[in-house]
Parts: C-alpha cells; structure tokens; sequence
C-alpha cells in the first residue's frame, strides 16, 4: 500500500507541474481531479487501495494498444468515454510511474489542443 500511496503522491505532484494545471480533490466526483482552465485532463482514486486507478485521455487507436499490451494494469476510461479514455489500476507494475507520466502528459496535451483561443492564450500568458 506504501507503494501505491508514494505514487498518488508523484503523480497529483507531476500533474501540478503542467502549465496552468490544478490537481484537486473534486468533492461531487469525489475523485482527485487534474484541471486545466477548467477542462478535465484526468481523474484519480483519492483513497490508497489496491483498486486504485487513474483515467487519461489518449487517442483511440493508442488506447486500444495500451489495453492490449497491458490487460491486467488498463481498461477502458471509467466513467468516461470508453474510446478516449483509459483507467490505469495504480497497484500495477507493468507501467512504471515515468510511462503513467507521459500518459498523464499526453491527456493533457490533447486537452489543451480543444481549449478555445482565448483559452490558450490565457495559458500562452501564465509563467
């Protein structure tokens, strides 16, 4: 369980590094909620447990990879659109907390593509 309480912890920090992101505990989901000027990058367990997972956005046909390399650690997107997320069980071992970060990086990457104009301009603009 300590293994999986230290990755929670990487992982709300790694996505607070993001330009512009917010990690939260979002109380009416009652999940932890990774934010970029209000649009959802992710969702995250915020109890430590061995069902444990974080939901990342990706690309439909990467998502389907993923799910095939790695069927016992990703399944489709929990409450989420099954085609463009996926939910990755955190007590899993075969993704290493580096690859989850480049999940998390990727999810917040193809949000901030569909932020309006003014939006991206707000972020263009934050330090």
């Amino acid at each position: 369980m300590k293994q999986i309480e230290k990755r929670i912890a990487r992982l709300i920090a790694f996505g607070e590094s993001l330009k512009g992101a917010k990690v939260y505990y979002r109380k009416d989901w009652r999940t932890t909620y990774f934010d970029i000027l209000g649009k959802q990058f992710g969702m995250m367990s915020p109890e430590v447990s061995e069902d444990a997972f974080i939901t990342l956005k990706n690309t439909p046909e990467e998502n389907e990879i993923l799910k095939e390399a790695y069927p016992e650690m990703v399944n489709p997107g929990y409450y989420a659109n099954k085609k463009h997320w996926n939910s990755i069980k955190l007590s899993g071992t075969e993704l290493t907390d580096e690859e989850i970060e480049a999940l998390i990086k990727i999810s917040y990457t193809l949000v901030c593509k569909n932020l309006t104009k003014s939006q991206k301009l707000e972020l263009e603009q934050l330090d």
